[in-house]
């Protein structure tokens, strides 16, 4: 798979959480390519069903979240002033200057306007930025902002994709469009390989919400055993070691206790039998991914949690390394390979 043009169509794509119909129906159309059967569900999760050679098949469900972070519109001023709220977690500090779409009867780009320092109170200057002092300003009049934009439509970042020195790549919504181009590339490999068990391939909605798309999927596919592939925060100046993860240096694989002991074992046991680079995350509670709603689905899927390093997490800029999304398609497919389709590869003891 060509990594970095699969990741500029996907990631400049708007889809933000509960309005990501026209995204799921395009990713659909990428995964008709690889799959044998694709659908959309009720809350516009995507599902691949790549069949395997048993006739006793389990499930393996394969899952990243599409959707991505944004804004709303809550109220229109005079002179045509745009006031909106987030959806999912933004840090107000990432706001000020930035370009915008807002998602009306038709898409009118817009500037999150900033007071220039010359204007700003001595006072002001060390306040906090507020999400509610901020406007969006599209150039136009109230009656023609009212005529296009209503209350309740969506605002998506507007970034341009950028290929940085040493394999880095640069973005918005790379969390996680990232792991929907690591499904791609794993449609891509089992293409060509044998293996026994089906393959969900599940690019989840609502994620960012709270987990709303996975909850409903896990629920209907009601699979054997899951792998959710999600971002983990990069290595940044002046953060802790212990909570960040080194870009180039392969996927992280988390470790805690709603992620599966016996299958997180094994697919650290196959990253070190084919020398596939990885980290370790500690997870002792709450992974805030789509892991932690598909363990408890139905009577409960062992699942696995694997992420790749992003750093600039929740902005216009994320950034990581191409190597880890080849990474982290090699290890999951080889994850799918080591599955016996009688078994499920389980064990509790």
């Amino acid at each position: 798979m060509e990594y970095t043009s699969v990741l500029k169509d996907i990631s400049t794509y708007p889809g933000i959480s509960g309005r990501e119909e026209r995204f799921s129906k395009y990713i659909k159309g990428m995964f008709d390519k690889y799959c044998d059967e694709t659908t959309i569900d009720n809350f516009y999760n995507v599902i691949g069903i790549k069949k395997g050679s048993s006739y006793n098949n389990k499930k393996i469900m394969i899952a990243a979240h599409l959707d991505e972070i944004g804004m709303m519109v809550v109220g229109i001023e005079k002179k045509g002033f745009i006031r909106f709220s987030n959806i999912g977690g933004i840090d107000a500090k990432i706001l000020l200057a930035q370009e915008v779409v807002v998602h009306g009867k038709k898409d009118i780009l817009g500037v999150i306007g900033a007071k220039p320092p010359h204007l700003l109170k001595a006072s002001d200057a060390k306040k906090a930025v507020k999400i509610q002092d901020l406007s969006i300003d599209t150039g136009l009049s109230e009656d023609e902002v009212r005529e296009y934009i209503s209350i309740g439509d969506v605002i998506s970042f507007k970034a341009k994709p950028l290929l940085l020195k040493n394999k880095k790549f640069s973005s918005k919504s790379l969390d996680n469009r990232a792991g929907v181009a690591v499904l791609i590339d794993i449609m891509e490999k089992l293409k060509k390989i044998h293996h026994e068990c089906d393959v969900y391939f599940v690019a989840t909605s609502q994620e960012e919400v709270g987990l709303r798309g996975a909850t409903v999927a896990a629920y209907n596919v009601r699979p054997d055993v899951a792998v959710v592939i999600d971002a983990c925060h990069g290595a940044i100046p002046e953060v802790s070691k212990d909570s960040v993860f080194k870009l180039g240096k392969g996927p992280a694989i988390a470790v805690g206790p709603n992620l599966h002991m016996n299958l997180t074992k094994k697919i650290i046991d196959i990253a070190k039998e084919e020398n596939i680079p990885y980290q370790i995350e500690p997870s002792p509670g709450n992974t805030g991914t789509d892991a932690w709603a598909i363990q408890v689905s139905r009577t409960g899927i062992p699942t696995v949690l694997v992420s790749i390093p992003l750093k600039y997490m929740h902005t216009t800029v994320e950034t990581l390394h191409l190597d880890d999304i080849k990474y982290s398609g090699k290890l999951v497919s080889k994850f799918i390979l080591s599955i016996d389709s009688e078994t499920g590869g389980i064990s509790c003891c």
